[in-house]
């Protein structure tokens, strides 16, 4: 199995940032699938043209056909019906449980060692039927949520903080969704807890505006965020291939953890080139554990959907 040979399927706004901000950061090989044939291929080549530009010199390759995926060591799944304006995620379940469906089967036929970032919503329903329909080890199975909620809630900090947000490293766990659940006790701005420098009140709007990040930007655009999903596949994807043992809040498979009970929540996870090497179990006071009980709960509830719709 090679190490340099990303799959992303679906070429569409988040599938085709993935792959152009992946090869950018020299990631390996690109191949990108879609259904609607020329629409990976006309993408693919684009970016392979911009190469000589940007200062990569990847293969990129754009297709229908599922055969130039194999050996691929990852595979990010962004297949799916995107969100419109006065649309939940869970409004996306039943479309997206066959859309998912069908494109695990075809990674497992032709990716069977591969790791899998799964970006279709809603997400953790999404992850849940990717592990079913593969069979692969619950560690060579994840979502990108985390990665992406906190990079909001940072950005957020940033902002009022006016302060540079490398500075700002995030922790938030739970469903992704509006239940998702920010955890500024654990949030620091180079090492300061941001709960001694904004008010709680402050804090509380910006938790708000995390677990509403994704409507607020279908709202404005008609359709969802990719810029900065994209940048969170990638991240994930970067330490895998690259084996940093990187702490990123993902989506990733509980059991003991958190007394989850065996689902996929989100959890602080190190990530390394054998996909989840570790959950971080943080000691969560009563109103945490309250907030992330609630928000597994409604994780457990579209686990029990999907068991009746696959």
């Amino acid at each position: 199995m090679s190490i340099n040979k990303i799959t992303v399927v679906g070429a569409g706004n988040v599938g085709a940032t993935t792959a152009h901000i992946a090869a950018g950061r020299k990631l390996g090989d690109i191949v990108l699938i879609d259904i609607v044939k020329g629409l990976a291929e006309g993408k693919a080549l684009d970016m392979a043209e911009a190469g000589p530009v940007q200062g990569y010199s990847c293969k990129i390759t754009g297709t229908t056909d599922w055969a130039a995926a194999v050996d691929s060591s990852i595979v990010v799944i962004t297949s799916g019906l995107a969100r419109k304006p006065g649309m939940s995620r869970d409004d996306l379940l039943a479309k997206n449980v066959q859309i998912v469906k069908s494109v695990s089967e075809n990674v497992a036929k032709y990716c069977p060692n591969a790791i899998v970032i799964v970006v279709s919503n809603p997400l953790d329903a999404m992850v849940y039927v990717a592990s079913k329909v593969t069979g692969f080890p619950k560690n060579r199975v994840m979502g990108m949520a985390g990665a992406l909620d906190v990079a909001r809630f940072c950005y957020f900090i940033a902002s009022e903080l006016n302060v540079s947000s490398e500075d700002i490293r995030g922790i938030l766990m739970g469903g992704h969704g509006d239940d998702m659940v920010p955890l500024p006790r654990f949030t620091t701005v180079a090492g300061i807890p941001v709960t001694e420098l904004l008010p709680k009140e402050k804090i509380a709007k910006m938790i708000e505006r995390a677990r509403k990040g994704g409507i607020e930007i279908v709202d404005l655009l008609g359709s969802s965020a990719y810029y900065a999903p994209a940048a969170g596949v990638v991240k994930m994807a970067e330490a895998i291939t690259n084996n940093t043992h990187s702490m990123i809040p993902s989506c990733v498979y509980c059991d003991k953890e958190y007394n989850v009970g065996g689902y996929f929540v989100g959890v602080p996870a190190v990530l390394g080139k054998d996909g989840v090497e570790k959950i971080i179990e943080l000691n969560l006071n009563a109103e945490e554990c309250g907030q992330f009980d609630i928000s597994v709960s409604h994780v457990k509830e579209l686990a029990a959907k999907v068991d009746k719709l696959i």
